[in-house]
């Protein structure tokens, strides 16, 4: 999951969500209750945007926020071998939700699919399942909207 908007670096360096950005996580994360996903593991980047976009989602999910990984492996400039080898020590059926940034995710994605590429938006979220920790296979990817329309609908 990218993480929702945030204020640009000239309005406020610190980079926090912005008053739409914490609205669009917070729309988000209730999408991603209703649709039943929960976690095993929240893994983010130190970022202030990233860090309260995944506490916005562990909250939706009755995650432990003192449980939420923070982790340099997921700031942008990294390359995705670091996270990858953070997800590999967790186990087969683990779910990890990983908040981050571009164009770390991105990055991390294609290793993932063995090419290929995701466009990532702000608060939406893909859906990867491991094999072995060294491939995946999409499972979805789902924009902000998609995810606040499930909110919205009545159909179960």
């Amino acid at each position: 999951m990218q993480h929702a908007l945030a204020y640009q670096a000239g309005e406020d360096p610190e980079r926090p969500l912005s008053p739409a950005g914490v609205s669009q996580a917070k729309a988000a994360a209730r999408g991603i209750k209703r649709l039943g996903l929960g976690f095993d593991l929240i893994i983010t980047s130190p970022k202030r945007r990233a860090h309260q976009t995944a506490a916005l989602v562990a909250e939706a999910v009755r995650y432990p926020y003192s449980d939420i990984l923070t982790t340099d492996a997921v700031l942008p400039d990294q390359q995705p071998q670091g996270l990858l080898a953070l997800l590999q020590k967790e186990p087969d059926d683990c779910r990890v939700l990983v908040v981050g940034h571009m164009p770390q995710l991105a990055k991390l994605a294609r290793v993932l699919m063995q090419g290929g590429e995701l466009l990532f938006q702000n608060a939406g979220l893909s859906g990867l399942d491991l094999d072995k920790g060294t491939s995946a296979r999409l499972e979805f990817h789902l924009t902000a909207e998609q995810l606040a329309h499930f909110l919205d609908s009545r159909k179960p």
